[in-house]
């Protein structure tokens, strides 16, 4: 039993978040950028929460800036025609929990060519959960992921085209799954947390005052996650044996975007992103614990790609109108989805306000309603008493976003 339930719950240690976005990403992080369905976000720099996008952007926010928001991210997961070992189980509502991600980042120009920032944001986290007693347990009941990434950056303009970015990721993360038995006799779960870093580097390069081009590449950062496997006897908190520490060595994926945007005339202005998110890195899982355990979990995520479309009319003097559209890939494919993973192509419908206050103070709103195609699983547990579970999964979402952009 130790051994299935090691590659129960840490072969999937990176499958709590599937509905909002491809993999475990979150996108959502700037209200503006949002408003356009990510279309032009690494060209955009329209405020500073395109940072985290493209930090070769912040040099066009002259003095010291600052931008603070969130998402709330409204998720639903829908299963039915549930069979586990031939056995039907009801339907299964709202297993993707609501989340809210929220963002932070503050400039500084420190002359005319240097310029400085800080952001804080919250790249991965969401949870999917189970009723206790579904018979599907065993592949997973809960699951938890949370992330945090602090990044100091730096930007420098070369010539009055081209500008060029860095930064350093410092990346936390926390992750807990569960999994029950039926008939339930042991509960188990893993807990386990890391922090790790890695780079990143960008171009921002301005073909006139209509025109830009922005480039940004993101390391994958190498985590270690370190924690523990517990395991209780059902409805106590008694245990079967002695908690287990355990690690494993993880990464969060490279990404490369490209984003373009064009002001036509003075009330219209268009964009466009591509992103290529390099989820193949992930082929496998390697788990190890203290007591000389071993285990491989297969993966075989493959990389992803993002395109986006988006508009911006600009209404009157203070009033901008946002709308844009987006396809989102699937890491997962159909053999390798689990019912930790619901996972499955999406598309995106975005509209969003900027609200220009005074010359210093300004606010965005954006609404993002995500289809997402439906997804059919088949999977079986390996070992003795492995199960075969099939369903079918529909899932849709809703984001909400706001943020406040502040010149001092």
């Amino acid at each position: 039993m130790k051994k299935l339930l090691t590659f129960t719950a840490l072969g999937t240690i990176l499958a709590a978040v599937q509905v909002q976005a491809a993999g475990f990403h979150l996108r959502e992080q700037s209200a503006a950028a949002q408003g356009n369905a990510y279309a032009g976000a690494t060209a955009g720099a329209e405020n500073l929460s395109y940072a985290y996008f493209n930090a070769a952007g912040i040099t066009r926010h002259d003095g010291t800036q600052f931008n603070i928001g969130g998402t709330y991210i409204a998720p639903r997961a829908r299963a039915k025609n549930i069979y586990v070992d031939g056995e039907r189980d009801e339907n299964v509502d709202n297993i993707v929990h609501a989340a809210v991600a929220p963002n932070m980042a503050v400039s500084h120009q420190l002359n005319e060519k240097a310029y400085i920032a800080l952001g804080l944001n919250v790249p991965y986290g969401m949870i999917t959960k189970y009723d206790e007693g579904w018979l599907g347990g065993e592949h997973g009941v809960t699951s938890k992921l949370s992330g945090v990434t602090v990044t100091p950056m730096g930007a420098y303009k070369v010539t009055d085209k081209l500008s060029l970015g860095a930064g350093l990721q410092i990346q936390y993360l926390k992750a807990r799954l569960t999994s029950g038995y039926v008939p339930r006799v042991v509960d188990a779960s893993v807990e386990g947390k890391a922090i790790d870093w890695g780079w990143q580097a960008s171009s921002l390069y301005e073909f006139n005052d209509n025109t830009r081009l922005g480039l940004s590449f993101r390391s994958k950062v190498a985590h270690k996650l370190k924690g523990k496997q517990k395991l209780r006897y059902f409805g106590t908190n008694e245990s079967v044996r002695p908690d287990i520490d355990i690690y494993a060595h993880l990464n969060t994926p490279a990404m490369l975007s490209m984003g373009f945007v064009h002001k036509i005339n003075e009330k219209w202005t268009v964009m466009a992103e591509y992103q290529r998110v390099f989820w193949s890195s992930f082929r496998d899982l390697h788990i190890k614990n203290y007591n000389g355990g071993d285990s491989l979990t297969k993966e075989k995520w493959r990389d992803t790609n993002f395109y986006g479309l988006g508009a911006s009319y600009q209404i009157d003097n203070q009033w901008k109108l946002r709308l844009g559209m987006a396809y989102d890939q699937s890491a997962v494919r159909l053999k390798h989805r689990t019912p930790r993973i619901p996972d499955s192509d999406r598309l995106w419908y975005s509209t969003g306000l900027n609200y220009q206050y005074n010359e210093k103070l300004s606010f965005d709103v954006a609404y993002t309603y995500i289809y997402a195609h439906k997804a059919h699983l088949d999977t079986e547990l390996t070992g003795n008493s492995g199960s075969r579970t099939t369903a079918d999964y529909s899932n849709s979402i809703q984001l909400f976003g706001f943020s406040l952009n502040y010149k001092f």
